[in-house]
């Protein structure tokens, strides 16, 4: 049940209307199994180990805060963390293992394993679903929030539909709450909510999908052999392509929300336009980078214990971030090289609070030839990213170095651009007015008249129909 088709506003539609006709606690019920039903359209067998686990964490956390002493909290804190990373590792990169290993045997001359026979499934979404339900057992463990004593209340925390497959990541302390607590029907919210999903229907349907068409031609050959305008063009394309996939998907998660009066963090705050990677990843994926700092980068030791450890610790946590991502080495890869950059980027430029814009003393064209800078880094690393393996990556930066020009090259930039200036357009816009989205502060008839271009313009140029959410995948 894809967000960009219409059997999930068949689905959002009845929801909505149905949810704000029952009693609060009659609601959470209610979402519950609407959530349950969601995530089983899939696959109802995926749905058992999801509801398993759910049950295992609620257990666990009630086990933690009733241990009378920190020795048992810390071995129940164990066992939860043994039991969800073993999940997740099983299902996610049994088969990444198994292949790798497979390799390793063929070097020795040994062939013909039968790997198809032990392929294992992967769950959607289960990378996203179990890091929640390990911020919720760390939170509880640290005494940051008490154990939720309603199981329906937690289930509904980890299973809440519009975050479900593919985030964002919900904090425990921001999110629960509002689960426990009655919601009251607000119709601005509402509109608002239903103003971020036009917004992300435009960003995945018109944007991503159009941008992923040249993408898919760059990377899949049909542009010719890699030289420095099919890289050019493919990683920019995929850039914009991933950038408008995701934000979109986190403009509709977070406008389902809102239409059922809950509220989700923002997940992008115009990552490309940021002057360090630094930066970057304090603005792209916000809930994941976040997750990865508190959960990870901090416990290990953060920037607290001299510069090399600092170091150590900001390149496993980068590493694991790309291997978070997919279970290949093309996303390992992705993560070491972000991790050796910001490593480079820490020890020349110290990290800093404030996030973007110019200081008083930067100039305009510092402050782009700076934002430029980063944008190629990350697109650089992109290539990895994108590759269906190290070979291909390879043989896409060997193209760099090949500078031939086909008259076909210029329309393929102007089609680019055609459809990624103007997203680049709104981060600015919303970059200098610091709003949730564009027009967040227009009057109401200026804002229905926008969204009734936007719907114009999906009519008009939504993109090919057979690109899935990338982070479905994750």
């Amino acid at each position: 049940m894809l967000f960009d088709s219409l059997i999930y506003f068949v689905f959002l539609i009845p929801v909505v209307l149905a949810y704000w006709q029952l009693t609060y606690r009659r609601q959470n019920v209610f979402l519950l199994f609407a959530s349950y039903f969601f995530y089983g359209w899939w696959d109802w067998r995926f749905l058992a180990l999801m509801v398993g686990s759910t049950t295992m964490d609620f257990l666990i956390a009630q086990k933690i805060s009733a241990a009378p002493d920190g020795r048992t909290r810390k071995h129940w804190l164990i066992f939860s963390l043994v039991l969800n990373f073993g999940i997740l590792g099983l299902f996610k990169y049994f088969n990444f293992f198994v292949d790798s290993f497979a390799d390793v045997l063929a070097t020795f001359g040994v062939h013909y394993i039968p790997i198809p026979l032990i392929r294992i499934l992967l769950p959607p979404g289960i990378s996203f679903y179990t890091f929640q339900e390990v911020a919720y057992i760390v939170d509880v463990y640290k005494g940051r929030i008490e154990p939720a004593r309603s199981f329906v209340d937690y289930a509904l925390f980890i299973s809440l539909f519009p975050h479900l497959i593919a985030g964002p990541i919900q904090r425990p302390s921001h999110l629960l709450p509002q689960v426990q607590k009655r919601r009251e029907f607000d119709a601005d919210r509402f509109f608002d909510g239903m103003l971020l999903i036009i917004s992300g229907l435009v960003r995945k349907c018109v944007v991503a999908d159009n941008c992923a068409l040249l993408a898919n031609a760059a990377f899949g050959g049909q542009l010719g052999p890699p030289n420095l305008w099919v890289v050019l063009i493919g990683t920019y394309a995929f850039a914009w392509q991933v950038y408008g996939d995701f934000s979109g998907y986190s403009d509709i998660a977070r406008g389902s929300a809102q239409l059922l009066g809950f509220h989700f963090m923002v997940n992008f705050r115009q990552p490309y336009l940021s002057k360090r990677l630094q930066e970057f990843w304090r603005r792209w994926h916000i809930s994941l980078s976040a997750w990865l700092r508190d959960y990870l980068y901090i416990p290990l030791g953060g920037s607290e214990h001299g510069k090399w450890k600092t170091c150590r610790n900001l390149l496993i946590t980068m590493v694991l971030a790309g291997l978070w991502h997919g279970a290949a080495w093309t996303y390992v890869v992705f993560g070491a090289i972000q991790g050796v950059a910001l490593l480079v980027e820490h020890t020349l430029f110290p990290p800093k609070d404030k996030l973007g814009g110019a200081t008083s003393s930067e100039s305009f064209f510092s402050v782009w030839a700076q934002r430029i800078v980063t944008f190629n880094i990350f697109c650089l690393t992109l290539l990895f990213f994108r590759s269906t393996s190290l070979g291909s990556a390879l043989q896409m930066l060997r193209g760099l170095f090949d500078f031939t020009w086909r008259t076909e090259y210029a329309a393929a930039f102007a089609t680019l651009c055609v459809f990624a200036l103007p997203l680049l357009g709104v981060d600015l816009l919303m970059e200098a007015n610091e709003q949730e989205y564009p027009f967040a502060k227009a009057r109401y008839t200026v804002r229905t008249a926008l969204a009734a271009a936007a719907l114009i313009v999906l009519v008009l140029f939504t993109g090919n129909d057979s690109n899935a959410f990338i982070y479905f995948q994750f």
